[in-house]
């Protein structure tokens, strides 16, 4: 093994990386510019950049991230009335998507905690989201910025949000400690109404479109309340019907059905004027919890989403289900394939669109045993990211926190999850080389993948320590390591360079120099990782 330990080292030039995305200010870019001269002996051009030139930098497209998903617990997805966009909550934002072409998309980012639910108004220029915070902000929908109220609600967790059909009242509920609900006027935040009723968590909330109004809830104390409006106030509780937690409900188009569906499996329904009940069905065909459950835009069939991996089509007068998806193989238990949330959106062609655990929005449709699309992205925070040049033009790479990697094509604005054996968590960093890209993780393991392909191959390497960055040259892999950097050479480590006072913490190679940044700020080039050269700290008012 060779060894680089006690050398005496410059002042620090560079910080260490986080594990985030970096916007890089033009001085900074000028420092790189100028050490690269040095290193690479290119002559010192005093000329600008168009990029120097330019110093305005705008958003052409935002990759969103996937909805946010919690094992146990259902996902609210909501549509526009049209039936062109979706809008869901993700991290500490809410996105809004079209749905025939998921690259364009809004980002409301105007809440300070986790979002839980975004809904759209029943007019379609406003969605009310709220967050774990008890909040719930209500904002407009074509742009995603102007926010038009903000109202605490509960202090915990909102669940779910309704309006009424005036697009002028909501209802919020979740996990309050001195209640569970309130009921507002959208523009003022005025009180109309109250939720009471339940003994614990409500879960959602349905308000029907047409007058009279009412309202229905579902909470974890197994029953359901209706309410009669406007202002809301208790009419009834229901519950000897469902034998567990109520996750969802929701009112017919024409108001005349309400239906409920949870954790027995079981589906019910009522009268949606009067809250009688009228008729259950599914008892035996669902085998898991039903997380969330949609109806038609015709109000005679209805979708349910389940965490036994199926979404059903179900004809409500015949009580029967006419289709099932299953996701995940036939008797192949797989959790991530748990189907947490659905949406029937008011469209021609009658799309059905599904959310699993892992975050994809499957899309489907009537007479098809598969999604006729799949849309995939992160739902933890990206920690690496990189490209990769093929003959068929360029890949973008993404990885998160929780070891997910995922692939764009950067002109269409979509992308999908790399398959096979992915990382065990975070991911670190990337390279590549020709067809193949390599990703490091906290798993301490190397991984190789087909860009063609987008598939995992070959077994995954085992590292020497906690990777800092991984660099690819020709058929040589460079990886900085807490411990060290290892070299490895068609898939196979044939060196390890020790590194006893020496942490490295980014990496860089081109041709036969290598870049090492370390913790103490130092930027190292090493020549066959032999010839070391420290270059110097830069005083930017020099350059």
């Amino acid at each position: 093994m060779s060894n680089l330990s006690n050398m005496t080292r410059p002042p620090p030039l560079i910080s260490a990386p986080q594990p985030c995305f970096i916007v890089v200010s033009i001085d900074t870019l000028k420092v790189l510019k100028v050490h690269l001269q040095k290193l690479l002996n290119l002559p010192n051009t005093s000329h600008r950049s168009p990029f120097e030139e330019n110093m305005s930098i705008l958003i052409d497209k935002i990759l969103a991230a996937s909805p946010t998903t919690e094992r146990g617990r259902p996902t609210q997805l909501s549509c526009d009335p049209k039936g062109e966009r979706i809008a869901y909550a993700s991290g500490k934002s809410v996105f809004v998507r079209n749905i025939d072409d998921p690259s364009l998309s809004k980002q409301y980012t105007s809440h300070t905690t986790q979002t839980t639910v975004a809904r759209f108004s029943p007019s379609g220029y406003y969605i009310a989201s709220g967050d774990v915070s008890g909040t719930v902000k209500v904002w407009d929908s074509i742009e995603g910025v102007n926010t038009k109220g903000d109202y605490h609600i509960i202090n915990g967790r909102i669940n779910d949000i309704a309006w009424d059909g005036d697009s002028q009242r909501i209802i919020a509920v979740g996990d309050g400690r001195e209640r569970y609900g309130a009921c507002i006027t959208a523009d003022s935040g005025n009180t109309v109404g109250e939720i009471v009723g339940h003994s614990a968590v409500i879960n959602s909330v349905s308000i029907r479109q047409q007058r009279p109004l009412r309202a229905a809830t579902g909470a974890d104390d197994s029953s359901l309340v209706f309410l009669h409006g406007a202002p809301f106030k208790f009419n009834a509780k229901l519950g000897e019907l469902h034998k567990g937690y109520i996750y969802g409900v929701g009112f017919s188009p024409d108001g005349n059905h309400l239906v409920s569906v949870g954790a027995d499996r079981r589906i019910q329904l009522y009268d949606g004027k009067t809250g009688d009940t009228k008729a259950h069905f599914g008892e035996g065909e669902h085998k898991g919890s039903i997380f969330s459950v949609s109806w038609a835009k015709d109000s005679k069939r209805l979708v349910t989403a389940s965490a036994d991996q199926t979404v059903k089509l179900w004809d409500v007068e015949a009580g029967k289900a006419v289709q099932t998806w299953r996701f995940g193989g036939e008797g192949n238990v797989s959790i991530p394939d748990h189907q947490v949330g659905v949406v029937w959106p008011s469209r021609g062609d009658g799309m059905i669109i599904s959310l699993n655990l892992a975050g994809d929005l499957n899309y489907l449709a009537e007479g098809t045993d598969r999604p006729t699309k799949i849309v995939q992205g992160h739902g933890k925070a990206i920690t690496a990211i990189g490209s990769a040049h093929t003959e068929k033009g360029q890949t973008l790479w993404t990885g998160s926190f929780d070891g997910r990697v995922c692939s764009w094509d950067v002109g269409v604005g979509t992308g999908s999850a790399t398959e096979g054996s992915s990382h065990t968590n975070q991911v670190s960093s990337w390279a590549s080389a020709g067809d193949n890209a390599y990703s490091v993780g906290w798993d301490d393991t190397l991984r190789t993948i087909d860009v063609p392909g987008n598939t995992f191959i070959g077994e995954a390497a085992k590292l020497n320590g906690q990777p800092k960055g991984v660099a690819a040259v020709a058929d040589k892999l460079y990886v900085a390591t807490a411990n060290g950097i290892d070299i490895f050479s068609k898939n196979s480590l044939v060196n390890t360079v020790e590194t006893k006072d020496f942490t490295p913490t980014s990496i860089s190679a081109n041709g036969n120099n290598v870049a090492v940044g370390d913790e103490r700020e130092t930027l190292c080039t090493f020549t066959q990782l032999k010839e070391i050269i420290y270059l110097p700290r830069q005083n930017l008012q020099n350059l």
